[in-house]
């Protein structure tokens, strides 16, 4: 059973009583309605009196309240797909978790899965909420007593960004400084922030390092550096402990299978290759239309680096294990591998099994050529290396997810209804 979080006014009717004209009043029927109305006046009394000797009796929410030992971290996003399997990964570790998503983009398939892993009292919270609404944040911070926040949540494509910049930039940037005003508001002194190397725009050289400098070419990644700039500003007189991951373009999904990816389809043209492949793998879209064939590498398509989803969430909580007060710590999370478009169809093909027909097309607005990291930071300062580098294994991993559930969280291939 999903356990919403929802503020509700209810209105109160008043009901008036016709008598029909009658201008008398019965002093037998008056005498009744006292005593009924006393009578209910005591019986309430009664149960008020024992509700308070009650021990359970106006007992806080342990959400609402800090718990020795347990940390208790606020995931934005966390029922879109990487939040989710952030989510899935803190509360394997035993954290205390309140997931905030608006379902825009997320699936509230996936936040039913997690309260079915996860059922016990204290551990998961869902609130539905937008975060471009400050006073309905400012509410759950105030009724909450978060210990850290994971801010996944945004608007991710970049084709989409360059149709609709100023969605953008009110949903990352300025829903990013929505959230860190609560935090500052509420004492909560820990941020881990989820980047993009989108920031970096088209590097001269390769691979990126954090040092790299920062020039977005499109307004994903420019609304991504905006908000890592107001992040940064504040830092400066804060003794808040701040997080920034950068990382690349994510694949794969849960390995057991319970988790996985599944975007709106309304969504499918923007979305991520590995997504347009299982379409395609799977028959609802005819082949898949690779964007750009002139780009200077050696096959002529884009080079990406593609980090693993269980990869990307144990940087985070790594990232969330070191994080301290006044220090900022920026990563790149990615495998150090760059691999081209085409490389990565060919994983597909293999994962699936499908010989998918493929178009070419020119290229798409605002991409970039070759991008891929130098993670050596990350591997020195938390320790973390990415292990799922194989892009058939992440892929086929995946591919059995799709294929179990072929319309998303609605429906599997076990169940005979959907929503």
């Amino acid at each position: 059973m999903l356990n919403f979080v929802r503020s509700r006014n209810q209105g109160r009717h008043n009901r008036s009583m016709s008598l029909g004209g009658l201008d008398y009043a019965d002093p037998k029927r008056k005498n009744n309605y006292l005593g009924k109305f006393l009578l209910a006046a005591s019986l309430t009394s009664l149960c008020i009196f024992m509700l308070k000797q009650s021990p359970t009796f106006n007992t806080p929410s342990v959400f609402s309240r800090h718990e020795p030992g347990v940390t208790h971290v606020l995931v934005t996003g966390g029922a879109g797909y990487i939040g989710s399997h952030a989510a899935l990964r803190l509360l394997k570790d035993s954290y205390r978790v309140t997931i905030v998503d608006n379902l825009s983009r997320g699936n509230i398939g996936a936040i039913k899965v997690l309260q079915e892993l996860f059922p016990e009292p204290g551990r998961l919270q869902f609130i539905y909420a937008d975060l471009g609404d400050s006073r309905a944040v400012n509410k759950m911070f105030s009724e909450n007593a978060f210990d850290a926040v994971m801010h996944f949540a945004a608007v991710a494509y970049v084709g989409e960004s360059t149709q609709d910049p100023l969605k953008y930039y009110h949903n990352i940037t300025s829903n990013t400084l929505v959230v860190l005003e609560s935090m500052a508001a509420h004492g909560v002194k820990t941020l881990i922030y989820s980047s993009t190397c989108a920031t970096y725009g088209e590097p001269e050289k390769m691979p990126i390092t954090e040092d790299t400098l920062q020039v977005p070419i499109n307004p994903y990644g420019k609304a991504k550096k905006m908000a890592e700039d107001i992040i940064l500003d504040f830092s400066k007189n804060s003794d808040m402990a701040v997080m920034i991951l950068r990382y690349f373009n994510v694949i794969g999904s849960d390995p057991e299978g319970r988790l996985g990816e599944a975007p709106r389809p309304e969504l499918r043209e923007h979305g991520r290759i590995s997504g347009a492949c299982f379409d395609a793998a799977r028959g609802i879209i005819p082949g898949l239309q690779i964007k750009g064939t002139d780009y200077k590498t050696g096959d002529g398509t884009c080079i990406r680096d593609y980090i693993d989803v269980t990869d990307l969430v144990d940087a985070h909580v790594k990232a969330l294990e070191k994080a301290k007060p006044r220090k900022v710590g920026i990563y790149n999370v990615g495998t150090g591998q760059g691999k081209s478009v085409k490389e990565f169809v060919e994983a597909c093909k293999k994962a699936t099994g499908v010989d998918i027909k493929v178009e070419y097309f020119p290229r798409r607005p605002g991409d970039y050529a070759e991008v891929y990291s130098d993670p050596s930071k990350i591997r020195q300062e938390l320790n973390w290396t990415a292990r799922f580098t194989d892009l058939q294994q992440s892929l086929g991993i995946a591919w059995r997810w799709q294929k179990l559930y072929r319309h998303g969280y609605g429906t599997s291939s076990s169940s005979s209804s959907s929503y």
